[in-house]
C-alpha cells in the first residue's frame, strides 16, 4: 500500500494484527486499528483506534460505523477470530456458536458495513484459515473452527462476486501457523514473518485474481 492510504484493521491489538498494523504504518499508511481493548503496542502505531467494539453485536457495529463516518477505506483486513477445540463425544455446541459469530458472521457484518466507504481499487482482506479447508482436511476435530472459517471462506468468494463489479477486490488468506496466544505460541513462524507474507498477497491482490484462498506463503490453497 502506498502512504496516505486508510488502512482498517479488526482485532489490531496484538498477534498478527497488531503485526500488519505495524507493516503499515511503516509503509506510511494511516492505520486504523478497530478492538475490544486497546494495547499500548498499538497505539505506538495506529493513526486512530476505535476501541471497546465487539464485532458480533449490532452495537458495535453501530460504534465502528460511527467511528468511520465519512472515512474512505483503501485496505480493510478482517483479523478478529478465535480457536477453540471440539472433540467428538464432548462437542460443545456454544463454543461452535461462538467461533461462527466471531470468525465467520463478524467479518461478513463489517464488510456490509463499511463497502459503501471503500472505492473502486480497494481491497478486502479476510484473515481465514488452512483449517478451512474442506479438500485439506485430513486429521478431523476442531468442528467449530474448521466450520467457521469453512464459511468465512464461503462469505469472502460471495463477497469478491458481489465486489468485482464496483472495482473492489476480496482474498481469503490464511496466515501460516503463526506464534501467536491463539496458539499459545507454539506456532512455527513469528507474527512479524506471517504479516511479511500477508501483505505480500494483499498488494498482489487483483480484479483478476479476485475471490482466491492464499497461504501467505504465496501457496493457492484447496477450497
Amino acid at each position: 500500500m502506498s502512504a496516505s492510504k486508510t488502512v482498517v484493521i479488526t482485532g489490531a491489538n496484538r498477534g498478527i494484527g497488531l503485526e500488519l498494523a505495524r507493516h503499515y504504518a511503516a509503509e506510511g499508511c494511516d492505520v486504523i486499528g478497530v478492538c475490544r481493548e486497546a494495547s499500548a503496542e498499538l497505539e505506538e502505531v495506529a493513526a486512530r483506534i476505535i476501541g471497546g467494539v465487539d464485532v458480533t453485536t449490532d452495537n458495535g457495529i453501530q460504534k465502528l460505523t460511527d467511528g468511520l463516518s465519512g472515512q474512505s477505506i483503501d485496505l480493510l483486513i478482517n483479523n478478529a477470530g478465535l480457536l477453540q477445540d471440539e472433540k467428538l463425544g464432548s462437542i460443545d455446541f456454544d463454543s461452535i456458536r461462538t467461533q461462527m459469530e466471531i470468525n465467520a458472521y463478524a467479518p461478513l457484518r463489517v464488510a456490509e458495513a463499511l463497502v459503501s466507504q471503500i472505492p473502486s481499487g480497494g481491497k478486502i482482506a479476510n484473515i481465514t484459515s488452512r483449517m478451512g479447508s474442506i479438500a485439506d482436511n485430513d486429521s478431523g476435530g476442531r468442528y467449530g473452527y474448521r466450520a467457521s472459517k469453512a464459511a468465512l471462506n464461503a462469505f469472502g468468494k460471495s463477497l469478491a462476486m458481489d465486489l468485482k463489479p464496483k472495482g473492489v477486490a476480496v482474498a481469503q488468506l490464511h496466515p501460516g501457523y503463526v506464534q501467536t496466544r491463539m496458539v499459545n505460541f507454539g506456532g512455527l513462524i513469528s507474527p512479524e514473518e506471517s504479516a511479511k507474507g500477508l501483505a505480500a498477497r494483499i498488494a498482489g491482490l487483483n480484479l483478476e485474481n479476485t475471490g482466491s484462498f492464499w497461504h501467505s506463503s504465496g501457496e493457492e490453497l484447496p477450497w
